[in-house]
């Protein structure tokens, strides 16, 4: 790691053998294979819709597309690995043959599902219980020698905000994840990525702490990923919806940059590219 003028970081990831540098903050799309998310834009279940959206996520700038086959949201049911891999697969292996450059993420909790989206050529794992909900997922990553993303959340989708009990929210995530990354590395992982787990067993307010304490995390000397894009956090606060979301995502993605965000997981390209192009000319 060296310094930058803006974030004063910079981080290189190895890709599959592709060197992905994060000199500027990177821009991660969403792209959900499923019938249930909590954005229905997001969702995309036919190869030409999906083909469609991911063409126009690269060419809105998306850095990186985050792919998954189940829901995560508040309350989700959990479905098996078989039934998440007959989701993805056919779907990795379409765009990653279409967009054979493209840096593609698989959202996933299962090793199983990881390795198979490897081999399909995604080049990162992104897991929301970072190993705790399939002990192998952290071996499994190691072999495979991909970057992997590791995040905070309190029990799983179905139980999780029964579980937002915090003495110290930001201390107690900044703890897990000081824990969970030193694991990761006596696993092998060489790259790690963290995300304090906007939404994931917190409140309303554990998540503008969060937010106001954000840059607690770049301790660790890791990519920070933010992902609040949409979520209830706005959309109750607001009184709206997930659908009229957009423009309070947009106001917490510039104060997560602010604070030290190194990846913003998002839903819209476009208008955060944006954002991250202000925050650069404010930076300069």
């Amino acid at each position: 790691m060296v310094k930058n003028s803006s974030n004063n970081r910079i981080f290189t990831l190895n890709c599959n053998g592709r060197m992905v540098v994060i000199d500027k903050p990177k821009v991660m799309g969403i792209i959900n294979i499923t019938p249930d998310s909590f954005y229905g834009k997001s969702r995309f279940t036919e190869q030409a819709g999906l083909l469609r959206q991911f063409e126009k996520m690269l060419i809105d700038g998306a850095d990186i597309i985050d792919v998954g086959g189940q829901s995560t949201r508040p309350g989700s049911e959990r479905i098996t690995a078989d039934e998440e891999l007959s989701r993805v697969i056919p779907a990795l292996e379409l765009v990653c043959k279409e967009f054979p450059d493209a840096i593609v993420s698989i959202d996933t909790f299962y090793s199983r599902v990881a390795i198979e989206a490897v081999h399909a050529g995604v080049c990162i794992v992104n897991d929301i219980s970072c190993g705790s909900i399939d002990p192998n997922m952290l071996p499994v990553v190691a072999r495979l020698n991909v970057p992997y993303v590791c995040m905070h959340a309190r029990g799983t989708p179905d139980n999780m905000q029964q579980q937002a009990l915090y003495e110290n929210v930001s201390t107690d995530v900044l703890d897990f994840l000081i824990h969970k990354t030193a694991e990761c590395h006596s696993a092998g992982i060489k790259d790690v990525i963290i995300d304090p787990g906007f939404g994931f067993g917190k409140t309303i307010r554990h998540n503008f702490e969060l937010l106001k304490n954000l840059s607690i995390f770049k301790m660790l000397d890791k990519p920070l990923l933010f992902g609040i894009s949409r979520k209830s956090t706005i959309y109750k606060t607001l009184g709206t919806t997930a659908d009229q979301a957009l423009n309070g995502t947009t106001v917490l993605n510039s104060i997560g940059l602010l604070n030290g965000a190194d990846i913003l997981r998002v839903h819209d390209v476009k208008e955060t590219k944006e954002s991250v192009m202000l925050y650069q000319e404010y930076n300069a």
